[in-house]
């Protein structure tokens, strides 16, 4: 993220985020989602545009106050995404309840199909990649990114290098653990 922030820095462009989070699948609906990318988005352009401003109004002086529904959203966005290049990022995307991810696609796909200029990148676990290039027919392009059993082990020793009470672990014990736990990694 902080990567593609400086890369677009002066740029007339958009990086937005969200990180799923599987303790708090409840509140990270679809809506809520869109909203927080929305809220990125006009937030980093330091003008609202008149169009969102007359939606949010509406809805706020709609029956006692309500809340943007999520076909707003995306119209909101895909006003705002059509005007720069925008980045969407999300994180964790299998951490999404089911049914919100499909609600989640598509409306990236509406956002997509009328803001040619936005690119979405999404990481996520291997058994929901199937469903992401089908709600995303056309507009995805999947990199299987794994650690290599080497990776782990370095990770593995900068860690243990980090141990604050290094006289707790004899060298038998480290040696197990840079066996075992590259041995039963899981493809997270």
């Amino acid at each position: 993220m902080d990567r593609l922030y400086d890369q677009t820095k002066g740029q007339d462009a958009a990086v937005t985020c969200f990180y799923f989070d599987f303790a708090a699948r409840k509140e990270q609906s679809a809506t809520n989602v869109l909203g927080s990318l929305l809220k990125q988005m006009i937030s980093g352009t330091g003008k609202i545009p008149e169009e969102i401003r007359r939606t949010l109004r509406e809805q706020k002086e709609a029956a006692g106050g309500r809340r943007p529904q999520l076909v707003d959203i995306v119209k909101m966005l895909q006003l705002t995404a059509s005007s720069q290049r925008t980045y969407i990022c999300i994180d964790a995307l299998d951490e999404c309840a089911a049914a919100q991810r499909f609600r989640l696609f598509d409306s990236l796909k509406e956002i997509l199909e009328r803001s040619p200029s936005t690119r979405v990148f999404v990481t996520a676990r291997p058994h929901i990649r199937a469903e992401i290039e089908k709600r995303l027919a056309g507009r995805v392009e999947s990199v299987s990114v794994g650690p290599t059993r080497d990776d782990i082990v370095s990770y593995l020793h900068a860690r243990l290098s980090e141990d604050e009470t290094p006289d707790a672990m004899d060298e038998i014990l480290e040696a197990e653990i840079l066996d075992k736990i590259p041995e039963n990694i899981s493809q997270m």
